[in-house]
């Protein structure tokens, strides 16, 4: 490590000791603004991240959980606490009603899109969870199963650790997972409790893209937008 780098190491020890007590590495990021932490172990690799934001609808420093959830399919989900996805909605609502629909497919993130292109699970099948999280894919049946597939516990365990009022959201496609967070400060309980979180959701997706490549969930449907890279 350079001297910029152990000076920003040096402000994060107890992520430091968090992360080589549990055998996972851990490094400072590119620019020294956050740190990065993976393991390779069998069956559950991972990789957070905390550092500056990489999404518009979170301000300041971010954590970020990713995980591989098995060979690609067309799968896209979508879990997000509400209030971020209500103002996802509304954000892209009055661009698309602004007549800005090219900078929406230029340059508005996919997840923030899919909030007002696929449908949402119904209240009465998140239970008590429709309070503080809503859910949708481009495959109605795929989020209902995600949630049945081992999400359910850990969204609702989730209010020991994380403040409703921080932007969350969980996203699945291509393969891939990734959770963001709202954190300015990495604390031990979120890094815990998100990366908990995380990997029980990215269990819970490659089970979900199991059943998708049997043809075991119903099909996908139509979209309107163009991808963006």
């Amino acid at each position: 490590l350079n001297s910029d780098q152990e000076a920003a190491a040096s402000g994060w020890p107890e992520a430091r000791r968090w992360a080589e007590s549990a055998g996972h590495r851990f490094a400072v990021g590119r620019g020294g603004e956050g740190f990065v932490a993976e393991s390779q172990t069998a069956g559950a690799s991972f990789r957070i991240e905390w550092g500056p934001s990489q999404r518009n609808y979170i301000v300041g420093q971010e954590l970020r959980v990713r995980a591989d959830v098995g060979p690609a399919t067309d799968v896209q989900m979508l879990a997000a606490t509400r209030r971020l996805m209500e103002r996802l909605e509304r954000h892209v609502f009055e661009q698309y009603t602004e007549g800005t629909e090219t900078r929406i497919g230029d340059q508005t993130p996919e997840e923030m899109r899919w909030v007002v292109l696929y449908p949402q699970v119904p209240g009465k099948s998140l239970g008590a969870l429709r309070e503080r999280f809503g859910l949708l894919s481009n495959r109605p049946r795929a989020s209902t199963l995600w949630l049945e597939e081992g999400l359910a516990g850990p969204l609702a365990k989730s209010i020991a650790w994380h403040d409703p009022a921080a932007p969350m959201v969980l996203v699945v496609q291509r393969g891939r997972f990734v959770l963001r967070l709202a954190l300015p400060e990495p604390r031990i309980a979120v890094l815990d409790g998100a990366l908990s979180l995380g990997l029980a959701a990215a269990a819970a997706a490659r089970r979900v893209a199991e059943e998708v490549s049997r043809g075991a969930v119903n099909s996908t449907r139509p979209s309107t937008w163009g991808a963006v890279p």
